[in-house]
């Protein structure tokens, strides 16, 4: 107890520095006065990380992209402190409306949504946000959020990052396609969720490509998804290990913690913007 004057001061010091120490990397478990705190400890940078609610084989949960994403963020940023958002899951997945438990929302929704969430992020001090993608079904949405952020000015700045999982020392892959609910994402959630696999179902329906489709290299349709993986199923979830878990979040979770480090050292991209933006303001001016 601090009783004595003598000790108030050091008392209140070790209080704020223990609070400092023990801040939640998650925004929905912070105070309003510790998410001040937060944002001056991250350098106002903050995580999306970025699901979506979908089949996942028959031994997956719906949730899966979303689980292991916020299992990386949540695990990157106490290595690196960031500010982690709440779950999100308004993403592109119009591939998988034909299976129960899918959320689809419409494509301008998920723009908007997506756009509002980080004009929010950044007026409340995240000046720059990392879109952690954990879902394929992003894959091209993403890039072009990123790239639409050109359009008009903002005072933050938009980073998107999926992880590499294709590094030295991988343990090798069973299973050829592991694709969706395959080898590596089962062994993810055995990792991140194990009591929500249910390795035992994996072989009840089948993950193989029917390829269905045949046109030229290049030549692309939205159909193709379901031509190839009807069951919303490719891969062999059967083939998962704990090891195989074990060792790519482990590497993806240091990936993010350096990509951390990456954007809050980074000054030439929100100057750069900063700058485009005031160009695009006036054209005609710009240097020819």
């Amino acid at each position: 107890m601090c009783a004595r004057k003598s000790v108030v001061a050091l008392c209140l010091l070790f209080t704020a520095t223990a609070s400092a120490q023990t801040l939640s990397v998650k925004w929905e478990e912070l105070t309003a006065a510790d998410f001040v705190q937060a944002l001056q400890k991250s350098q106002g940078v903050c995580m999306l990380p970025f699901g979506i609610i979908e089949k996942h084989g028959p031994h997956l949960p719906l949730g899966t992209d979303l689980i292991n994403v916020r299992y990386l963020a949540e695990q990157a940023a106490q290595k690196e402190y960031a500010v982690v958002f709440p779950a999100y899951y308004f993403g592109q997945i119009f591939e998988a409306k034909h299976e129960p438990g899918t959320v689809a929302y419409s494509a301008g929704l998920q723009l908007d949504l997506l756009q509002e969430t980080t004009d929010e992020m950044g007026r409340n001090g995240c000046k720059k946000i990392v879109i952690l993608n954990g879902h394929g079904g992003n894959n091209h949405l993403l890039p072009f959020f990123a790239q639409a952020q050109l359009a008009r000015p903002h005072d933050y700045i938009v980073y998107v990052y999926q992880p590499n999982l294709n590094v030295p020392g991988r343990p090798p892959l069973k299973d050829k396609i592991d694709a969706h609910a395959g080898e590596s994402e089962t062994a993810h959630v055995m990792v991140s969720r194990p009591d929500l696999v249910h390795l035992d179902r994996a072989t009840l329906e089948s993950g193989a490509d029917q390829q269905r489709l045949h046109l030229p290299p290049g030549l692309y349709t939205g159909i193709w998804w379901y031509a190839r993986f009807p069951e919303h199923y490719a891969g062999e979830g059967a083939s998962a290990t704990q090891e195989l878990g074990q060792f790519d979040l482990k590497t993806a979770v240091n990936e993010v913690a350096e990509v951390l480090r990456a954007v809050k050292a980074d000054e030439e991209g929100p100057r750069l913007q900063k700058e485009f933006y005031e160009k695009s303001s006036h054209p005609l001016d710009t240097k020819q």
